[in-house]
């Protein structure tokens, strides 16, 4: 153990560590996250293994801190309201070398203003986006449903009754966000869309 850990954690953490029963379930979650390519939830580990929240959250910290003691190559995150695992950033160009992975088309400046403004204003109908953005925004619509960013959420209660459009969970792994509260002020939402385009698994299995 590092000697920058209180005294205190570390004898926590070895008792834990010591513990028949807690390392084994430390050891099904860790098994669980590895071969999963989507965020499992807390519930459904809870449900599965029969333990409370409490206990998945110190066993994901105590596997994050093991992780960090032996200087492993990842860690685990919330996002998307569930745990995944990803390679640490600095490891991202390395992985895309050696898969010879083709980057992802970013989206358009356009896209990211859009999803910006549904953030702020879901639901939010096209013609509401139009009015903010003094653009017809279908095309752009069309593009963030096909890539499953944002879903159809119902219909307004007014004439013509008008699509209402929403952020999907889709968003969330995309943009690396456990949930929509995470979201900056909205006069930053745009330039963080930007710096945190395609956050998830998705692109070379990394946090870059």
């Amino acid at each position: 153990m590092n000697n920058f850990y209180p005294l205190q954690l570390k004898e926590e953490f070895e008792r834990l560590s010591n513990n028949l029963k807690f390392n084994g379930f430390k050891k099904i979650i860790e098994a669980i996250l590895f071969v999963s390519n989507e965020p499992i939830s807390e519930k459904r580990l809870k449900d599965f293994l029969g333990i409370s929240e409490k206990d998945i959250e110190e066993i994901i910290s105590f596997l994050n801190e093991e992780y960090e003691q032996t200087e492993r190559s990842f860690r685990i995150r919330k996002i998307a309201q569930g745990y995944q695992l990803f390679t640490l950033p600095e490891y991202s160009d390395y992985l895309n070398k050696f898969y010879q992975e083709k980057k992802k088309k970013k989206l358009s400046p356009a896209a990211l203003e859009v999803l910006a403004i549904i953030a702020y204003h879901q639901p939010i109908t096209k013609q509401e986006i139009e009015k903010i953005r003094g653009v017809d925004s279908t095309y752009i619509l069309n593009i963030l449903l096909e890539k499953k960013l944002i879903k159809i959420e119902g219909r307004a209660k007014r004439p013509g009754a008008p699509f209402l459009y929403s952020l999907t969970k889709e968003f969330l792994k995309y943009f690396g966000l456990n949930s929509f509260e995470d979201l900056p002020k909205k006069e930053e939402i745009e330039s963080f869309l930007t710096l945190h385009e395609g956050y998830g698994r998705d692109k070379a299995s990394s946090e870059s």
